[in-house]
């Protein structure tokens, strides 16, 4: 048997003014192809390791045309994009008996389509009517017709923080390879419901996404090949954006579409739980600092508007500025992309005092708002090329490139400044720079729910600090034009599916 496998992963914020080119998505000049995406990926928890350990099982020979993973951005490069079409569709033109894909579902490409993936896979269809496709979502994924349509089997996720993508992938490659040998004949059911769940609300350990995702392993535990809960992606302004679920049956399609209600109609008799509702920053910081005095530190400072892996710059230094601004010291902060600040702190060189605008950058004129650095007198600590191993529990494995990283030491904050954004889903991102962050006081972290699994272990508490960018969870801040209406909360809905 012959088995072609790849990973195509980016979840695009239309609102974002980050560019997503084809270098995006690797770490040095462009993702891995071949045998370089083989390396790049085996051994990892990701979901097209599994694939490659179950080709591997069968004895298959594999082809792996690439192994492509972005940050989350603006639309991707259309060009790109038919570059990663071409690609594939190549290799499976070849011929093979079976494609296992490692996707997203929430891509969006400029002047190309507003279901990348849909497309892809019907680019892939063209090429191979008869051959069966394997898909992994991220729980993130705003599914679409064209999506289910043109795969034969799909699982996604059921955790977030992402801990469970390996699984998720040894799911839907596990039933694919039992589809070939003749012991299961999956089907797929899928429906959405018209709700914006706020991505602060889909913890999948707590609270009504908690229900969601339960009511999907109870579907498998019911006798269902597989089952999967999406609270999508609502920074991609398409049509399909919100909750949806997808379910594999063996061969009964009636069941498969009963259960994908019932696991849809528990997330929709809670949508004012998926509903975040924040407080102003200087209260959200005094909170902190109080919090700080009664239990020592690390306290997390959450600035997750300006969330990478929701897309925003990584740039902004409204939460740093107020802060600063109410005496908080002791913090540490990263990361934060300012190639301009990186490339003078290193012309200064480690122990140089230097005077520097960081951050703001980039403008953002999909909320209406300039860039602001923020300047700051400090003293250059450290100089990297940025590079560092996650070890886990999320994206195990996973090779990081922050791009050249300095750090800026002001007595009152260490900020970590990088060339590339990248999310601090490991401590590597402060102690691959000599910063101990269980030391510090404050650990002002650009993320929203990553950070779960790694920072809060050692944390003492944490404070969500709401300020303006394009990873807000403000949906009012953004216009939606192509989003299909009326949604919630968006606007007033019957009491109705």
């Amino acid at each position: 048997m012959k088995f072609v496998i790849a990973q195509l992963q980016h979840e695009t914020n239309t609102f974002s003014p980050v560019p997503t080119p084809w270098e995006s998505f690797g770490g040095k000049g462009g993702p891995p192809l071949g045998a370089d995406a083989y390396r790049a990926i085996k051994g990892t928890r990701l979901p097209m390791a599994a694939f490659l350990d179950l080709a591997e099982a069968e004895g298959a020979e594999i082809v792996t045309p690439f192994a492509a993973w972005a940050n989350p951005s603006g639309p991707v490069d259309g060009e790109a994009f038919d570059r990663f079409c071409e690609i594939l569709c190549d290799e499976v033109a070849k011929g093979c008996d079976a494609i296992f894909l490692d996707l997203h579902g929430a891509m969006v490409v400029a002047d190309r389509t507003d279901d990348g993936e849909g497309t892809l896979l019907e680019r892939v269809r063209w090429v191979a009517p008869n051959t069966p496709i394997a898909v992994s979502l991220d729980l993130h994924a705003n599914v679409t017709d064209a999506i289910v349509r043109n795969a034969t089997v799909i699982a996604g996720y059921k955790t977030y923080p992402h801990v469970d993508q390996y699984e998720a992938g040894h799911l839907a490659g596990s039933i694919l390879l039992r589809a070939l040998k003749g012991e299961v004949k999956p089907v797929m059911a899928w429906g959405n419901r018209p709700l914006l769940a706020h991505t602060l609300k889909q913890n999948t350990n707590e609270g009504p996404n908690k229900a969601f995702t339960d009511a999907a392993r109870e579907a498998e535990r019911e006798g269902l090949l597989a089952a999967s809960a999406f609270g999508g992606f609502q920074q991609a302004d398409m049509a399909e954006a919100g909750i949806s679920a997808i379910t594999v049956s063996d061969g009964n399609v009636t069941a498969a579409q009963a259960a994908c209600d019932r696991i849809l109609d528990v997330a929709w008799a809670r949508k004012e739980e998926f509903i975040y509702r924040g407080e102003p920053l200087d209260q959200a910081l005094s909170r902190a600092k109080r919090l700080a005095e009664e239990q020592g530190g690390p306290i997390l400072l959450l600035d997750h508007a300006d969330n990478c892996a929701s897309g925003a710059n990584q740039d902004t230094m409204y939460v740093l500025r107020e802060a600063l601004k109410l005496g908080l010291t002791d913090i540490a902060v990263g990361p934060t992309r300012d190639p301009e600040a990186v490339a003078a702190m290193i012309a200064a060189g480690v122990g140089a005092t230097v005077t520097l605008d960081i951050g703001g950058k980039m403008d953002m004129p999909a909320i209406g708002r300039k860039g602001e650095p923020l300047r700051l007198t400090g003293v250059v600590r450290a100089i990297t090329d940025g590079e560092y191993t996650v070890t886990g529990p999320q994206f195990t494995g996973m090779r990081c490139y922050m791009g050249r990283t300095a750090v800026l030491d002001t007595g009152a904050a260490e900020i970590v400044v990088i060339e590339r954004n990248q999310e601090p889903w490991d401590r590597a991102v402060f102690t691959s720079v000599g910063i101990d962050p269980t030391r510090k006081r404050f650990l002002l972290l650009k993320s929203r729910m990553y950070f779960r699994p790694v920072f809060l272990p050692i944390a003492k508490g944490m404070v969500f600090c709401d300020a303006p960018g394009v990873g807000t969870s403000d949906w009012t801040a953004f216009e939606y034009r192509k989003l299909r209406r009326p949604i919630y909360p968006l606007d007033e809905f019957p009491e109705h599916r």
